[in-house]
């Protein structure tokens, strides 16, 4: 035990430093022991992401999660389609019965497969008005929508929505492709509707095939992550959607876990939560200045992970910043991943995981320290590497790190605490054998 006597303003402030036994072993916050962590994420799936923007990411190494359309890749077995009773049946009705809380989802759901255009906008307005708790104005505008097409006011047609539309152009082949150059793919749903204002049937239809063709595309690694559409907090379409994926970008209610969606003003703060998951979205008039304060953030604070949300590129997709911007900004970040893990969405939410749900044992003995390392997550998806910490006798100046048949060699560094050991271990995997050199 190590006394330090340090001032503060005029009085005599005592630290007691403990040192630490050796085998006692930690699980760094971060992957590699790094500051903070930074996901860079895009939505829709529009072309430029590809062929600008993904070129850029690769130049540089980072990798990226894509929260894609699956039903307009050409390919997929499942594209929109609305489950229920004959529209014919419902338009009718909206004749005599006032939209209410009892019909609003099925005809909600119905408006963008009725064979007209227009409707579908009023799907969008009434999903906007429902996440922001406006419910009885989402009702009216049902109620007109339908008014309208009782009357003729709508051409027939297929309308489809512009995130729809702008991420026309990408294959399967080439997003398998993309994926095995070290990005993530996940899912955006079948169309890009309005969760919060389709009924279940429809709601778990978007959810659950869209799975299914990343799943049959991709592999089941891939199924892991997705984001509801608009970035929506609805609770009911949170808690259907949580029954598919393992990890939404949405919500995200771990007891551990701030939460700062990108919509929200706040800033990470003071927090009694071990992590703090800081989203934030650059549109056309964020500063670049503002968006590497965001990266900032994350460097000093050490429990906060940047989640960038970014959509369209150069023009094409929803509010679209330059490549030139992107290529500064992704620089920027790529100069300080000595002290940030840039890692995707899914990676940093298995790691988080992990680490707050993992046992550690150790034993030192002679000239060997056992360490293992077991949780009681899905061995489907959680087999992410930790970073261990283990603290080893001040004598050893070299160890080797011995689990399963990997075995490597590294020198050993001192902290206030003692000498230790950084290195990778893979959880629910054989135990870890530290030998001094």
């Amino acid at each position: 035990m190590k006394k330090l006597f340090l001032p503060v303003i005029g009085l005599l402030c005592v630290v007691t430093i403990v040192k630490a036994q050796p085998g006692k072993t930690e699980i760094a916050k971060w992957q590699y022991n790094r500051n903070g962590a930074v996901s860079i994420t895009w939505d829709d799936g529009s072309i430029n992401q590809f062929k600008v923007a993904l070129p850029i990411l690769n130049k540089l190494k980072l990798p990226a999660t894509f929260f894609i359309i699956t039903g307009q890749i050409p390919g997929s077995q499942y594209q929109g389609k609305f489950i229920g009773r004959p529209v014919k049946d419902i338009i009718k009705e909206t004749a005599t019965i006032p939209t209410n809380k009892n019909n609003f989802f099925e005809r909600a759901s119905a408006t963008g497969y009725l064979g007209l255009i227009g409707p579908l906008d009023y799907h969008y307005k009434a999903g906007s008005l429902i996440d922001a708790g406006k419910t009885d104005a989402a009702y009216k505008a049902i109620d007109e929508c339908y008014a309208k097409v009782r009357s003729g006011e709508f051409k027939p047609g297929v309308q489809h929505n512009d995130e729809w539309k702008d991420a026309h152009g990408t294959t399967w082949p080439q997003i398998k492709a993309y994926a095995a150059q070290g990005h993530e793919f996940a899912s955006h749903m079948v169309t890009h509707p309005r969760l919060a204002a389709l009924d279940e049937t429809n709601l778990m239809y978007e959810a659950e095939k869209s799975r299914l063709d990343v799943l049959n595309h991709l592999g089941l690694q891939y199924t892991f992550s997705a984001e509801g559409p608009f970035g929506t907090e609805n609770e009911r379409a949170v808690s259907y959607l949580s029954k598919v994926y393992p990890a939404l970008r949405n919500r995200m209610p771990e007891p551990w876990l701030k939460e700062i969606s990108r919509g929200n003003k706040d800033t990470p703060g003071n927090t009694d939560k071990e992590y703090v998951q800081y989203q934030r979205g650059a549109t056309t008039k964020t500063p670049l200045p503002m968006m590497k304060a965001w990266v900032d953030t994350a460097i000093a604070r050490h429990d906060t992970w940047l989640v960038l949300t970014h959509h369209g590129v150069d023009g094409i997709g929803w509010e679209a910043l330059p490549h030139q911007e992107l290529d500064e900004y992704f620089t920027y970040i790529k100069n300080n991943q000595d002290k940030l893990w840039v890692a995707t969405f899914g990676d940093v939410t298995k790691y988080m995981r992990e680490r707050q749900s993992a046992k550690i044992q150790s034993n030192l003995m002679g000239n060997k320290i056992t360490v293992s390392v077991n949780n009681p997550l899905n061995k489907t998806f959680y087999t992410l590497p930790l970073t261990l910490k283990t603290y080893l006798p001040s004598s050893w100046k070299k160890v080797t790190i011995t689990q399963g048949i990997k075995k490597q060699t590294v020198s050993t560094a001192s902290d206030a605490k003692g000498t230790y050991a950084l290195y990778q271990a893979i959880p629910n995997g054989t135990t870890v054998v530290l030998t001094g050199v």
